[in-house]
């Protein structure tokens, strides 16, 4: 068998051992985070969150075919896709890391020796195994999530630019070149990191189109690596798609055309361009200038997939996010503008105070013939501003953040070195090195970390980084030893890594250069660009896997450097065996050991069924109001894939303040009918209404809704209030609102029963609190008005409280969702949680289904987060049970509990729920389990707090501060329950493990 069968079928082979592993441990349903939003879009087609992906949805729809029609089964196969494309991207490694190797062994024309074989096979092996087995790729490669599509396009691109040089000097070897421009253009339509490989990519060409490269011939070809990057990123990607509105605009509102006219000449005019430029480059021999167009073409050629978001938008399919049907919406759909700007080369410092409103371009939407004005883009000028802003956030939490770890005094103005110290200590430290340490040292654990002392960190051998530093800890907490995700590698993969690049730059310092190139521009160089706030909402490692992939490189080239050592001692085919069989066990066997816990999501149905439990805890055709990323999206797959409760109508609040969300909501979804919305899209269309502000006219007592709903909607220019740029606008004159309730309507709606009438309100009273109405909120007060009962209305548990609009008073406990209810309000301090205990009793025993998380082999923290939230559904209803004096029924959910939920702690956040079980478990005289819940709680305290009193006293950047106050004051909460129901020995020991610990940190309670 000659080198290319053998390459080819070894290649095979790392495909065949990732598509087992990732298959193995994939998620049987949906995950969290966009995951539900891109399978719901790619099963119906429809449009996701900006930018878009429409290629991605489409080859995810093509493995949804294999679930023939099983519903239950579509997210599964559109995982195994994922699943597909990660190992392939394992294939694509492999051949890279082996033509990188073969470069190096074996001259030009010369037979491959059976040694140099074993170490060029042994070399890809161990490369892109290490790479199969790696945290973050590994994360991304279970689940159906764009990053590993995207990670295969770049792999395939990368492994084009090599057999391109291997080929570059026989005929027709630039078609390679157009088989990148083709994939890169693809590439768009599902993220644009594969664009990031340019400047490597043209360095390739450099070297191997350059006999003797220069200095300046090297930052020639780095800038122009960057400037074909600008030209795609911006040129193509944004500008094209400009030209195209304006081109449009000028069709339509200036001669009077049709919509989508002046769009159709753009595109006539630059086909015309391109044939005539690729024609004049023939004739003329133009050989540069014919391949850079040909390349130009192919990439707009691939871009073309988001023709797709357009066809789809048009459809007003259920999922529409921006509906970017036209000119204008598309262009800002593209450009991501629903997310703002950040300052990357000059801006403010989080406490820069702003001193003017400046104008910038004008905004368009599509009115019924022309485009319209929607306003302009507005931005801030500050009084001071600094080069290289990266501490630029006025949220209180980020200026608490920045403050805290550099060390500022309250007046100090951050200036450029203090914007550099933080960008290395905590955007390059925290946010990039600590997940490259993830991938190739190891973790403590994957609780998020946002500087803490025991979350998140990398490990160093079988101890925290930090507990090295600080002395040795040989008692770890129980939340870093219990932990799937305790991986130790003891430096292993990392030093293999090291190795592998001296060796690389000491025999092809070109290549070598090349692979530099491609782990900065993957890494570092999204850093820059990303300039992150602290307290990111979750892990960011996805986002640099590519310099992980380049970094798994060199770890496969270390295996030649350990065969060149061992050379010198042994038999060339006896040390290329020993070498990968050594670079197989330092990295990918000790990875996929370690990992393989933490990864195996095969038995996790979380997502999955949380997003059941939010449909569930509705009354039938009910609204319910959603906030966040993971108590939306699985919503969405529930009710689009599986037809799960399609009745109800899912109302995003973060969504809720733009003019197509709320067109979407006036629209029939599956079975839910349009929401009694009455305002017209004229009356808050985007610039229309967008914030409407609070002044106070001294009016007494509370102003019927519907009033106040007509004074936001009056046109009257006596009910606007005038602003400083001689505009008026609508405002609100008081706070104090009142919903009349009309009593027969209640109780024929089935909102309330007969035999609770006495119960019912004569009106809802509130005050609302915020100083400033948007049109969601606008949208909100029209429901309530025109709803008459008729629907349920419902907000997600995990709503925050501000969103109620300060209509806690009538918000009533049903499970994972609170119920708007026209009850009379309890207005005391001390008021108990407002729970309606038969319709939560029902929910947990009879409809409810809890993940598998008692028995799942792997929680991810997200997961296992939401054991606090089934934990506290479990208190909720046994206590309302308790006090309603249905002690069998209180029995029977108590028996549910320990059937469904797990007896593993996972951290501190999961362990507080159990103080409350505790008390329900008193109540009901269940003594035993209370005991046993109560002694297992507090050895569980103790052993955290122990180890954060050891390690951390002066340490005043630790969330341990935060389970130091949870966990003393559930000590001392739990002593006194153990005392009131005569447990006097336990109360004794429960106070002397509380005073011993608060003595331990009084400490650093004084230095706080």
């Amino acid at each position: 068998m000659n080198y290319s069968k053998i390459n080819n079928l070894t290649g095979w082979l790392c495909f065949l051992i990732a598509t087992v592993t990732y298959i193995l441990t994939l998620e049987p349903s949906v995950s969290f985070w966009d995951c539900g939003e891109f399978i719901a879009s790619a099963f119906k087609m429809q449009v996701v969150h900006q930018p878009g992906a429409p290629l991605f949805l489409m080859i995810q729809r093509f493995f949804s075919i294999f679930a023939l029609g099983d519903t239950d089964k579509i997210a599964y196969f559109m995982n195994v896709g994922s699943a597909i494309a990660s190992a392939a991207t394992i294939l694509f490694l492999f051949w890279t890391i082996t033509a990188l190797a073969k470069k190096i062994l074996v001259k030009e024309n010369e037979e491959v020796s059976k040694s140099n074989l074993i170490s060029i096979m042994g070399a890809g092996a161990v490369g892109a195994l290490a790479y199969t087995f790696s945290d973050s790729f590994w994360f991304s490669a279970v689940e159906s999530e764009v990053y590993a599509l995207s990670s295969l396009f770049t792999a395939i691109v990368f492994w084009a630019i090599l057999k391109w040089e291997a080929k570059a000097n026989e005929p027709g070897a630039d078609r390679w070149l157009l088989f990148i421009a083709y994939i890169m253009g693809l590439s768009i339509g599902i993220h644009l990191l594969n664009l990031l490989t340019i400047p490597a990519i043209a360095f390739v060409y450099y070297f191997k189109k350059t006999q003797k490269p220069t200095t300046a011939g090297i930052i020639k070809t780095g800038a122009i690596g960057v400037l074909i990057l600008a030209i795609i990123q911006y040129g193509i990607i944004q500008y094209l798609v400009s030209f195209g509105a304006y081109f449009d605009l000028f069709f339509v509102n200036t001669l009077g055309l049709g919509f989508g006219s002046g769009v159709l000449f753009f595109a006539i005019l630059l086909i015309g361009a391109f044939v005539w430029g690729i024609r004049y480059s023939i004739q003329h021999q133009k050989k540069i200038l014919n391949l850079a167009l040909l390349s130009t073409v192919l990439i707009i050629f691939g871009y073309c997939s988001f023709a797709m978001i357009i066809i789809r938008a048009k459809a007003n399919p259920n999922l529409n996010n921006s509906d970017p049907e036209n000119a204008f919406s598309f262009l800002s759909y593209l450009n991501r503008e629903q997310y703002g700007d950040r300052p990357l080369l000059f801006g403010p410092n989080y406490n820069s105070q702003k001193v003017n409103l400046t104008q910038g371009k004008t905004l368009y939407r599509k009115g019924e013939e022309k485009y319209e004005v929607a306003g302009k883009k507005t931005d801030y000028e500050y009084d001071r501003t600094t080069p290289f802003p990266r501490m630029y956030s006025d949220d209180a939490r980020h200026v608490g953040y920045y403050k805290d770890i550099m060390g500022f005094d309250e007046g100090h103005f951050p200036g450029l070195f203090d914007n550099i110290g933080f960008l290395f200590r905590y955007q390059v430290g925290q946010m990039y090195m600590r997940y490259f340490m993830w991938n190739f040292v190891g973790r403590q654990n994957d609780d998020q970390g946002q500087g803490s002392l025991y979350e998140g960190q990398w490990l160093s051998g079988v101890k925290p980084i930090d507990a090295i530093m600080l002395g040795d800890q040989k008692n770890l907490p129980p939340s870093i030893v219990d932990s799937n995700a305790y991986n130790r590698f003891f430096f292993l993969p990392l030093i293999l890594g090291l190795m592998g690049a001296i060796w690389h730059f000491k025999r092809n310092q070109k290549d070598a250069g090349i692979v530099a190139l491609l782990f900065f521009f993957t890494g570092l160089a999204i850093v820059l660009y990303l300039n992150q706030k602290p307290m990111e909402p979750r892990e960011r490692d996805y986002a640099y896997a590519g310099s992980f992939y380049a970094f798994a490189i060199w770890i496969g080239l270390g295996v030649l450097a350990i065969r060149e050592w061992l050379f010198k001692k042994i038999t060339p085919a006896t040390g290329a065996v020993l070498a990968t069989v050594t670079g197989l066990f330092a990295a990918p066997v000790i990875m996929a050991a370690q990992g393989w816990d933490d990864h195996d999501r095969s038995s996790k149905m979380v997502a999955h069924d949380i997003a059941v439990d939010y449909l569930q805890s509705c009354a039938p055709n009910a609204i319910l109001f959603t906030y966040g990323d993971n108590d939306t999206y699985p919503l969405w797959y529930a009710q689009e894939v599986e037809n799960i409760r399609p009745d109800i109508k899912l109302v995003n609040l973060s969504l809720f303040d733009t003019d197509w969300y709320i067109n979407g909501l006036k629209r029939v979804t599956n079975q839910s009918a349009p929401l009694p919305i009455s305002m017209k899209p004229s009356q808050y269309v985007q610039g229309v209404r967008d914030v409407m502000y609070y002044q106070d006219y001294k009016i007494a007592g509370s102003v019927e809704l519907s009033n106040i709903l007509a004074i936001l909607l009056s046109e009257n220019e006596e009910d606007k209030l005038p602003l400083q740029d001689g505009t008026r606008e609508n405002f609100i004159p008081t706070k104090n609102f009142k919903l009349t309730v009309n009593k027969a309507d209640v109780i024929k709606n089935g909102v309330v029963s007969v035999a609770d009438s006495s119960k019912i309100a004569p009106s809802l009273e509130w005050t609302f609190n915020k100083n400033y109405v948007t049109k969601g909120t606008l949208a909100f007060f029209d429901i309530l008005v025109h709803n008459d009962w008729k629907r349920p209305i419902y907000f997600a548990s995990t709503v925050p409280s501000d969103q109620y609009n300060g209509l806690d008073n009538y918000l009533y406990n049903e499970g994972l969702a609170l119920r708007l209810l026209p009850l009379k309000a309890d207005t005391s301090a001390n008021k108990p949680e407002l729970i309606n205990t038969p319709a939560l009793y029902k929910n947990v025993m009879d409809k409810f289904v809890w993940g598998n998380i008692k028995n799942a082999k792997y929680l991810d923290p997200q997961s296992s987060d939401d054991i606090s939230i089934f934990t506290n559904v479990f208190n909720n209803t046994i206590s309302g049970l308790i006090k309603a004096g249905k002690i069998e029924d209180a029995k029977k959910a108590v028996n549910k509990y320990y059937e469904v939920m797990p007896e593993k702690f996972y951290g501190m956040r999961s362990m507080m729920g159990t103080y409350f079980m505790a008390e329900n478990l008193y109540a009901l005289g269940d003594i035993q389990r209370a005991n046993a819940l109560i002694e297992k709680s507090a050895a569980y305290i103790q052993k955290e707090l122990t180890y954060l009193a050891d390690v951390s006293e002066s340490k005043r950047r630790f969330i341990g501060g935060q389970n130091v106050q949870l966990g003393l004051s559930f000590l001392n909460q739990m002593s006194k329950t153990a005392e009131q129901h005569q447990q006097t020995k336990l109360s004794e020991r429960l106070n002397q493990q509380f005073q011993g610990l608060e003595g331990r940190f009084s400490m650093y309670f004084a230095q706080e």
